[in-house]
């Protein structure tokens, strides 16, 4: 009896949409989707699954066709899932319609979709092949660039779903050798992506002069960290990398900030950490005048600071001269920095004078242990001092108080850096730095303003900074 229901069942004539679809009737998905055109993405109730799975899964590729071109008030839902998340082209790939693949995936059917159990279309296509031994969806899905590194919930990949059993030779073979194309094509891509990086971090460094040790130790963090990008990506597991805390010694002026502010990018490019942002604070962020107040004043910046680096500039402020100070509370700020340097979630740069920082480095045991690398910045000689103000000529942004001018054929590197030298003491280089260069630049403008006329009409003129403003910048900062 049941045989014979059955026989009825396969022979009555489909009069729904899903039927029609299964059946391959065309003109009968027309005719229904002319009179009610809402049934293009109609759920049958048990797989709740789409006219569009059912063609693909049939092959049914006129229609298949037919529903993508659909030029109704509705569009066809092409990444629809049906109950166990599968969408039409896992239909088509479980089912070995390769023709109904390729139609999918030329109207932009996502090739890495995941069903419920987390299998990519080339799942299901693999274990189709498995059991009728005929790859051609297989290969049509590979040719799209399907992913043969994909895991599903069990964390196997296609491959992994191909037994070592005597008949699957051929389809072993295939995959591998796809799968390791995949790989050389990601780490030919993961190089161009290195290069470009590291090209962004040598434009930075070329914006800082001098420092040449610590733009040495830049390069090798950057070249080490982006190989570590490049081995992954040819499926090679490598350890994670945690960036050391920093102490930055060196006087004021002499790039400090400008090198943390460096730093981030380059970390937040590799994906170290996952922001480029450099949280500056002083003794004054970090510390309160009552008993109670420091400890909630420090979490707040460091939380602020979280992801990416907190710089604490002239840290040794927060350690007091006279150790007998008990109604200083910079030492408990410390403590609280320390405390959350081992987590990982942040990266901690003290900043200061080089011999104060020596009461920092040793007021706590832990502070050299957790505090790996040491970087003394150099006061800029009057070379370097030229070429910063040459590159801050350069540089200005619209809307800056210097942008749009020029410095005159006659300012050189090398009669700039005389200039430097001649009207500034070694005690005023030292104490100033970089910071020297601004407040030049101003006056320097300055003075242009005071030495041209009103009937001034000549444009070149206007807008272009001379030795003699220079000079007169520099004398007026002196005194």
């Amino acid at each position: 009896m049941q045989r014979n229901q059955d026989q009825r069942s396969r022979s009555a004539k489909p009069t729904t949409v899903h039927g029609f679809a299964q059946a391959g009737n065309l003109a009968g998905i027309q005719k229904l989707l002319r009179d009610n055109p809402s049934l293009l993405n109609d759920r049958n109730p048990v797989m709740a699954q789409t006219p569009l799975h059912v063609s693909a899964g049939y092959n049914n590729v006129d229609i298949v066709k037919f529903l993508l071109d659909w030029r109704g008030p509705e569009k066809v839902e092409l990444e629809a899932k049906n109950m166990y998340g599968e969408t039409p082209l896992h239909m088509a790939a479980k089912n070995g319609c390769s023709e109904a693949v390729q139609i999918l995936l030329a109207h932009g059917a996502f090739v890495e979709a995941k069903a419920n159990n987390g299998m990519t279309p080339l799942h299901l296509a693999v274990w189709h092949s498995l059991r009728l031994e005929d790859f051609s969806t297989v290969k049509t899905l590979l040719e799209c660039n399907a992913d043969c590194s994909a895991k599903d919930n069990e964390h196997m990949t296609p491959l992994n779903h191909v037994s070592q059993g005597p008949g699957n030779e051929k389809l072993r073979e295939f995959l591998s050798w796809h799968l390791e194309e995949q790989r050389k094509r990601k780490a030919i891509a993961a190089c161009g992506k290195t290069k470009a990086k590291m090209d962004e971090l040598e434009i930075e460094l070329s914006n800082i002069v001098g420092l040449h040790e610590l733009k040495l130790q830049l390069r090798k963090w950057a070249k080490g960290m982006l190989l570590d990008e490049r081995r992954r990506a040819l499926g090679l597991k490598v350890g994670a990398r945690r960036p050391p805390h920093m102490a930055f010694l060196g006087n004021p002026g002499t790039g400090k900030t400008m090198v943390a502010r460096v730093l981030g990018k380059l970390l937040h490019m590799v994906g170290i950490l996952p922001t480029d942002r450099v949280t500056e604070v002083q003794r004054t962020d970090l510390v309160g005048e009552f008993v109670g107040h420091t400890g909630p004043k420090t979490r707040r910046m460091i939380k602020e600071a979280e992801g990416g680096i907190l710089f604490v500039d002239e840290a040794y402020r927060l350690i007091p001269m006279q150790k007998a100070d008990d109604k200083d509370y910079g030492l408990e700020a410390l403590e609280e920095i320390m405390s959350v340097m081992d987590n990982g979630k942040i990266v901690v740069i003290f900043a200061g004078y080089s011999e104060p920082m020596k009461r920092v480095i040793t007021s706590n045991e832990g502070f050299c242990r957790r505090v790996t690398k040491f970087f003394h910045f150099d006061d800029f000689t009057v070379e370097d001092l030229a070429k910063i103000l040459y590159l801050k000529m350069n540089s200005q942004a619209e809307g800056s108080l210097l942008y749009g001018f020029k410095l005159h054929p006659s300012c050189s590197v090398e009669a700039v850096a005389a200039l430097i030298e001649r009207e500034t003491t070694e005690k005023q280089r030292k104490e100033m730095n970089g910071g020297l260069v601004d407040p030049l630049l101003v006056n320097a403008r300055e003075n242009l303003d005071l030495r041209l006329d009103f009937d001034c009409i000549d444009t070149d003129e206007l807008l272009t900074i001379t030795l003699e403003d220079l000079e007169g910048g520099l004398r007026f900062l002196s005194q």
